[in-house]
């Protein structure tokens, strides 16, 4: 206690103006401790006989300074105490952000390589596609070809035009015939070109890709419809030749047997051409479609035809004269114009002018050409098989024995010599040298060009 006392006693002699406030100090149990005392001006920390005195500013500094000093002491001790938590988290955060991006980079590569196969897939499907459309473009030529081979039923040949073009490139242009059709198209650039072109669009709106592949879908459509059309006109120009020829085939036949003629007996009297070669059977291949089936009966309906057009043409159902006929007397029993007697009167007159030409009305031979009684000028024809025609009261003559005519051909000019009463054609047919009413022969022709 004395001790304590003294060092008070000592205090509040050097401090008189701190006397009657109460004395702070902290103790140590070490001798050196120091202590601080406030007063008047501040405090004043006194540590082994020294003294040093603070402003309360300075004071308030550093006591704060302390503080915040500890607080961050604490701050960090508990961040120390927590960081493998915290760290931990935050990798695992950024692990997961780092998989969410890989995942969405490899979703991204997946439709980049969904795209590129579509492409490359509407690529392969877009050349298949246009090489059927080139083999269909093809076939379908060579059934032109095919059709500009065959004839109508006139016998003539229609030779099938070059560069035609469908009607849906130019539609104001007249529609060609069925055996022309063409389909005309500007074949797209190769293989790689396409590819090239399309490799700086995987990057292009979906949009974009999708209405270009519905423009080559288009292009693809228009190009089927053509040739969908050109097929069903040349289907429909194969159907009518067909019907054309049986029903041509048909009237000949009908032709031949209304006439009472024996169809094997004009077939052995028709003379042959001159042909030949090695005997090679038509055979039709076994995958043969639609078209060449019919193409194939058209053929052979086209031998039968050509071969009774060679039987027909020894048949004279053709009229003598060109115009219009006229008949100044019939076949059979009449008033004889010069004794005004019935007789029988063997053949047709035509009126015609002095001069008209007189044509044969079958292939044939002459077998008589001149002088011959009551028919004055007249021209026979042998036309094979029992058949024959004369022609009388001729006044040229064009034609003399052994010759051979054909038909339409001019053997003498109309007249009137021989027992005539004026100029005019005295027309026979005669079957066996028997006299036929030639009217049978020119009504079966008029049935037959009709059709």
């Amino acid at each position: 206690m004395s001790h304590r006392s003294g060092q008070y006693s000592e205090y509040a002699q050097h401090h008189p103006h701190d006397h009657g406030r109460p004395f702070v100090r902290r103790t140590h149990s070490h001798p050196q401790a120091a202590t601080i005392a406030p007063s008047q001006s501040g405090y004043t920390i006194v540590h082994a006989g020294k003294q040093v005195r603070f402003g309360p500013v300075v004071f308030w500094i550093v006591v704060g300074t302390v503080t915040l000093l500890g607080m961050w002491s604490a701050a960090t001790a508990t961040y120390f105490a927590f960081r493998d938590d915290v760290l931990t988290r935050l990798i695992a955060r950024q692990a997961e952000m780092q998989y969410a991006y890989e995942d969405r980079i490899a979703d991204l590569r997946a439709k980049v390589d969904r795209t590129t196969s579509r492409q490359l897939l509407d690529q392969e499907q877009f050349d298949q596609k246009l090489e059927q459309i080139m083999r269909r473009q093809t076939a379908l030529e060579s059934r032109a070809t095919a059709l500009g081979t065959v004839p109508d039923v006139t016998g003539s040949i229609r030779p099938p035009s070059r560069g035609a073009i469908a009607p849906e490139a130019n539609p104001a242009a007249p529609k060609p015939s069925p055996i022309s059709d063409t389909v005309i198209f500007v074949a797209p650039p190769d293989r790689e070109a396409r590819l090239e072109s399309r490799a700086p669009t995987r990057a292009a709106p979906p949009q974009n890709q999708f209405a270009k592949i519905q423009g080559v879908d288009n292009i693809l459509l228009r190009l089927q419809t053509s040739l969908d059309q050109v097929e069903n006109r040349q289907m429909a120009a194969l159907n009518s030749y067909e019907d054309g020829m049986e029903s041509r085939v048909r009237r000949m036949r009908g032709v031949i047997g209304d006439l009472g003629l024996d169809m094997a007996q004009l077939e052995a009297a028709t003379p042959r051409m001159p042909m030949g070669g090695p005997f090679v059977p038509v055979k039709l291949a076994p995958d043969a479609g639609p078209f060449e089936r019919q193409l194939y009966r058209i053929n052979i309906t086209r031998a039968q035809m050509e071969r009774l057009n060679r039987t027909l043409a020894l048949v004279p159902y053709r009229k003598p004269v060109v115009g219009e006929v006229e008949f100044t007397s019939g076949f059979g029993i009449r008033s004889d114009p010069f004794l005004g007697r019935p007789a029988m009167h063997t053949g047709l007159d035509f009126r015609a002018q002095t001069g008209d030409p007189v044509r044969a009305t079958a292939n044939g031979k002459v077998v008589s050409s001149g002088w011959s009684g009551g028919y004055g000028r007249m021209v026979e024809i042998d036309h094979g098989n029992g058949l024959s025609t004369r022609y009388g009261h001729l006044s040229e003559i064009n034609v003399k024995v052994g010759d051979t005519v054909k038909i339409g051909q001019v053997i003498g000019e109309v007249g009137s010599t021989g027992r005539s009463t004026g100029p005019h054609l005295h027309y026979e047919t005669r079957i066996d040298g028997e006299a036929v009413d030639p009217q049978k022969f020119l009504r079966a022709g008029v049935r037959l060009s009709s059709g």
